[in-house]
């Protein structure tokens, strides 16, 4: 296990490069984001250690970060302040642009993924989302619905134009960015969720990770009830994943300082439960090149790359 850590800084989002498979980024908060500042770390995974490459001060706390999908040297991040800020590595400075419109905290940011489309998902604690065009100054709309915050706002990897959102009013919901509206609002669970993710390998699914300690994984064709529900963790699911590598694995990180794996197609459906942290987890992402291995980030300071042991496993399963 590799790790690194960012002092006096508590890690709120981390995700791995698109682009080049040693490089991540993570969103990080002083005080743990009541007040304060935030910095953005743009880190190096060699073969024994994580080196900083850049790092980029912010005047509030930094609780999202993704990468642009069109250049490997562009992210953004959603900010304490309600904007949304946009980096280039090779730009020492300062942000790019900014992006003021959020009467609120932002707590999520998305880059689409789906070709043909550089747009940005923004899901504020304004009960609203918004879509940006990072090429302008201005959001492309603003989806309205949620009654509570937003917490995750996530595209569609196979539809254009469609990303979930997940609330503190206890919903999924599914929007379609072309017509500015809610296709679908699945009352998911009766607290809190944190978090939500579309599968990599069918349109139709995605998981929620709620206050309630559960995750969820629902079929859009068939929303009733859940496909499975897991239980294990002690406190609030901060952030889930689903695997790219394998159709019904996913990964969960908690309040109970824990990243726990699972296969929903099995039983039982926990494979395993990470417990290197001594604070709440709230980043998670899998590296989309080289297989199995996950990095997260937590309240501890730290930011953590490894392979979870139940992944060898799977591998000969798959073999």
């Amino acid at each position: 296990m590799k790790g690194f850590r960012c002092s006096a800084r508590h890690g709120y989002a981390v995700e791995v490069s698109p682009f080049l498979p040693n490089r991540l980024a993570c969103a990080t908060a002083q005080y743990y984001g009541i007040a304060g500042c935030g910095t953005l770390f743009v880190l190096e995974q060699r073969e024994t250690d994580v080196q900083l490459l850049r790092s980029f001060d912010w005047n509030d706390g930094l609780f999202d970060v993704t990468w642009s999908e069109s250049n490997e040297h562009v992210l953004v991040t959603g900010g304490g302040d309600g904007s949304l800020q946009i980096w280039d590595t090779a730009n020492p400075k300062g942000p790019i642009q900014v992006l003021k419109e959020h009467t609120q905290e932002v707590y999520s940011v998305d880059w689409s993924q789906t070709r043909g489309e550089n747009l940005v998902v923004s899901g504020s604690w304004d009960h609203t989302a918004k879509v940006w065009d990072p090429e302008r100054f201005q959001s492309v709309c603003t989806l309205q619905g949620h009654e509570g915050v937003l917490y995750s706002t996530i595209w569609s990897p196979h539809i254009s134009s469609c990303f979930a959102s997940a609330s503190g009013d206890g919903t999924l919901r599914v929007w379609d960015v072309k017509s500015g509206s809610c296709r679908m609002a699945i009352p998911a669970h009766k607290t809190e969720i944190l978090s939500c993710d579309w599968c990599k390998y069918d349109q139709n699914i995605l998981v929620t990770g709620s206050v309630d300690c559960s995750l969820c994984v629902w079929d859009l064709r068939t929303v009733r009830q859940p496909v499975a529900q897991m239980l294990s963790h002690t406190y609030a699911i901060r952030r889930v994943k689903f695997s790219p590598f394998y159709k019904t694995v996913l990964a969960s990180c908690s309040y109970d300082f824990t990243v726990r794996f699972w296969d929903y197609s099995r039983s039982p459906m926990l494979l395993d439960t990470m417990e290197h942290h001594s604070e709440f987890v709230c980043g998670l992402d899998f590296n989309l090149h080289i297989p199995n291995q996950v990095v997260d980030c937590s309240w501890d300071e730290t930011i953590k790359i490894y392979t979870p042991p139940c992944f060898a496993a799977l591998q000969e399963v798959a073999s």
